[in-house]
């Protein structure tokens, strides 16, 4: 086991504790997505394992070395850990290739070179090497974070919303990249995200905070076919939440049913379809069955009287 959380307390204030009891072991090698609500405890989660506060009760362990909060280490921080939050210490008078070369050798300047060029590409930010973090946005500053924590291959790697500042189309690139890298070197890795559906292809793992509990800790496909309550579902995407009384009305057994999971079947409950948006892909529809309005994705547009099915 490489991350090992064990009976975890942690409070901001003497009031009220945001992590009280909590569990959580994580592997070697996998990519795991640490989601939930604005205020759930993700970024606060990420701190305590990199080991920028200090917990009342319980024990973090990475593999067999027990880590510690600021009072016990001079630096905070740990050193086989990388940490990328919202604010990204770069050195502001080093230029980005110093930044992230800071860590490697100069024994073989040109290796050196090499290294910091392909990482930079990773992050997509190989034509800015000569360039001070001062001229950059906010969300090329963390890119060159994220390329400088690489640089020591961590055992863990924690990044924060690495993706919220970054537009869609670069936003693709850039995932796919950095999240087969970490795959290709085994390098652990906990994202904190608010949009599971941007990283879902990549992840091993998914841990939903809720108030500091962890009510979630599954493969996305297990989370995805059984979400265990509503504040779960809604984290994996759009999502029609039917009361018990639909259920039994409709002939039902599953309370939460995603868009996609819900087709066209001339064997299937009448319907009548009131919106019908083009989405890109798919359109995006909203239809009236038995008076419950639903949401549901088609490859054309529909409109009128339609038969539709709830699929498992």
């Amino acid at each position: 086991m490489l991350l090992k959380i064990e009976q975890l307390q942690f409070s901001y204030s003497k009031e009220k504790s945001l992590f009280e009891n909590f569990n959580l072991e994580i592997e070697q090698g996998k990519i795991v997505a640490l989601a939930g609500e604005s205020g759930c405890g993700k970024s606060t989660l990420l701190s305590l394992i990199y080991g920028l506060y200090d917990w009342e009760m319980g024990n973090i362990w990475l593999e067999d070395t027990k880590l510690f909060g600021p009072k016990k280490n001079l630096v905070p921080g740990e050193k086989n850990i990388k940490l990328v939050a919202q604010h990204y210490d770069l050195m502001p008078y080093s230029t980005v290739y110093d930044n992230v070369g800071k860590f490697l050798s100069n024994i073989n300047l040109q290796e050196k070179k090499e290294k910091v060029i392909e990482l930079l590409t990773i992050v997509g930010m190989e034509k800015f090497l000569h360039e001070f973090p001062k001229n950059l946005s906010g969300g090329q500053q963390q890119r060159v974070a994220i390329a400088r924590a690489l640089s020591v291959s961590p055992k863990l790697l924690l990044l924060d919303e690495p993706f919220s500042n970054l537009d869609f189309s670069r936003k693709i690139t850039i995932r796919e990249k950095l999240l087969d890298y970490v795959k290709r070197e085994n390098i652990s890795l906990i994202i904190s995200t608010h949009n599971l559906q941007e990283i879902m292809p990549w992840v091993d793992q998914i841990c939903i905070l809720d108030n500091g509990n962890l009510i979630e800790n599954n493969t996305p496909i297990n989370i995805y076919n059984n979400p265990k309550n509503e504040y779960i579902a809604k984290l994996m995407g759009e999502v029609n939440v039917l009361t018990e009384e639909e259920k039994k009305e409709f002939g039902l057994k599953k309370t939460f049913y995603f868009p996609e999971q819900i087709t066209i079947d001339n064997y299937g409950i009448d319907a009548w379809a009131t919106e019908s948006r083009f989405a890109g892909g798919y359109y995006w529809n909203k239809v009236i069955c038995k008076e419950k309005s639903t949401i549901m994705y088609t490859n054309e547009k529909i409109f009128g009287n339609i038969k539709i099915k709830f699929n498992s």
